[in-house]
C-alpha cells in the first residue's frame, strides 16, 4: 500500500487543509488573548497563550480524528480493536504532562519564570500524540508552524515582550519622603511598576521589591545615580530579567 493510498483511505485530502486552518486559527486566537494579557504585563503573555491554544487544537484533532485507522473504509471494526478506546490514553497523557509542566515553573523573587517552557512541553506532548496516532502530516506541520511562530516572536518582539525588565530591591531607613521620590524617578525613566512587594522590617527600615519594565533595561549607572541621590537607601540591588 502506498502512502498516498493510505491517507486517502483514512481521511479525505481536503481534510488535512482544514486541520492546518484550524491550527492557524488557534494561533490567531491565542495571540489575541495573549496580547491583552501582555499589555497588562502578566507573565503568561502572547507566546504562552499561542502555544497553549495551538496545542489544544492539536490534541482535539488527535482525539477526534486520530483513530480513523481503527476501522476500514466500510466502517468495519478491524481485528483486535473491539472494545478498545484509545482516546482514553490521549486524555491521560494530557493530564499527566501537566505535572511535568508544573516542574519547570518556578518563582524567582517576585517574578514567575518558565511558563512558556511549560507550554512548549505541553505542545510537544500534543505532537507526540499526533505522531503516535499516525497523523504524520499534522504532527510535522504543527511542529514547523509553532517553531516558526516562536522564532518570529523572538526576532520581532511586540507587546510586553518588547519591554525590558529589572528586579529592583531597595532597603530604606526612612520611607517618609522616599515614595514620592521613587515615583518621580520612575516617571523620569519612563518605567512602570509591574509587580511590587513592600515589607516593614523589625529594625524600622522598609524593603522595596519591585519589578520594573520599560523599553530599555535600567542601567547600573542610572540605578547608582538614583541610590547616591538618596541617603536613606542603605542597601540596593538591580537584577535585569532576561
Amino acid at each position: 500500500m502506498t502512502i498516498a493510498r493510505f491517507f486517502a483511505e483514512q481521511l479525505p485530502q481536503y481534510q488535512y487543509l482544514d486541520f492546518c486552518l484550524r491550527l492557524i486559527a488557534g494561533i490567531a486566537c491565542g495571540a489575541v488573548i495573549g496580547l491583552e494579557r501582555s499589555h497588562r504585563f502578566k507573565e503568561a503573555g502572547i507566546r504562552t497563550h499561542v502555544i497553549v491554544c495551538c496545542a489544544s487544537v492539536l490534541i482535539m484533532l488527535v482525539s477526534k480524528y486520530g483513530f480513523a485507522d481503527f476501522t476500514s473504509p466500510a466502517m468495519e471494526t478491524l481485528y483486535g480493536t473491539r472494545g478498545a478506546d484509545p482516546a482514553r490514553i490521549a486524555a491521560q497523557v494530557v493530564t499527566g504532562i501537566s505535572f511535568l509542566c508544573a516542574g519547570v515553573i518556578f518563582k524567582q523573587g517576585i517574578t514567575v519564570r518558565g511558563l512558556t517552557t511549560a507550554a512548549g512541553i505541553w505542545f510537544t506532548a500534543g505532537v507526540g500524540l499526533a505522531l503516535g496516532a499516525g497523523m504524520y502530516f499534522i504532527g510535522i506541520f504543527s511542529t514547523v508552524l509553532i517553531t516558526l511562530v516562536q522564532f518570529l516572536m523572538h526576532r520581532f518582539q511586540f507587546g510586553a515582550d518588547s519591554y525590558a525588565a529589572n528586579n529592583l530591591r531597595l532597603v530604606v531607613s526612612d520611607d517618609t519622603d522616599f515614595n514620592p521620590a521613587l515615583h518621580s524617578q520612575l516617571d523620569d525613566w519612563g518605567a512602570v511598576i509591574s509587580e511590587s512587594k513592600i515589607t516593614r522590617n523589625a529594625d524600622g527600615s522598609t524593603t522595596y521589591e519591585l519589578l520594573i519594565r520599560r523599553r530599555e533595561e535600567i542601567t547600573f549607572d542610572e540605578f547608582d545615580a538614583f541610590c547616591d541621590a538618596h541617603d536613606v537607601i542603605t542597601s540596593a540591588s538591580n537584577i535585569p530579567v532576561r
